[in-house]
């Protein structure tokens, strides 16, 4: 390869071949952090892996993350990726409104995604569309929450058996 492997021309790379469908770059974080569009993200993960210049062979993380007070942008799916010839490393997220939770798979494009993928799906509810066997992994198939999301207190404020001077409050 003619050039060294830098978030710039990674950037560059990505902003000719997908222009709007990279919405921001995160400042000042450790590693080149895009959000981009949910429709796209696994035409855009496909297009990293296969691009003989970057060769993002890798997926490290896939993980789910809530923002409660986010109206609209509650859930986001956040991909680490990992060129592992380049040893570059790149953050990709995608974000969606708690009622509509659904992200396509990538099992197709990484094998790896499928238990992290069902992970995901354990504890956050985020659907991902076209995956070979979404079912619970870690919780019991009973459980009608996801418990992860930040929707529920965790403490009971109604005991009177504790004393918060032993919790430092």
């Amino acid at each position: 390869m003619s050039k060294e492997l830098n978030p710039e021309l990674v950037l560059e790379k990505l902003k000719a071949q997908f222009g709007e469908s990279i919405i921001k770059q995160e400042e000042g974080s450790d590693m080149l952090t895009l959000e981009v569009a949910r429709e796209k993200i696994k035409e855009i993960i496909s297009w990293l892996k296969n691009d003989p210049e970057l060769q993002v062979s890798f997926l490290t993380l896939l993980g789910g993350v809530h923002y409660p007070k986010d109206e609209g942008r509650e859930l986001a799916v956040v991909y680490h990726l990992h060129s592992l010839i380049h040893n570059f490393r790149m953050r990709l997220k995608v974000f969606m409104s708690i009622g509509q939770p659904e992200v396509p798979t990538i099992t197709d494009v990484y094998v790896g995604a499928n238990w992290q993928e069902r992970e995901t799906f354990d504890f956050y509810g985020i659907r991902f569309k076209g995956h070979p066997n979404l079912t619970r992994i870690l919780n019991e198939d009973s459980m009608d929450y996801h418990p992860l999301r930040k929707e529920y207190h965790l403490e009971d404020g109604t005991r009177e058996d504790k004393d918060d001077r032993f919790f430092g409050r």
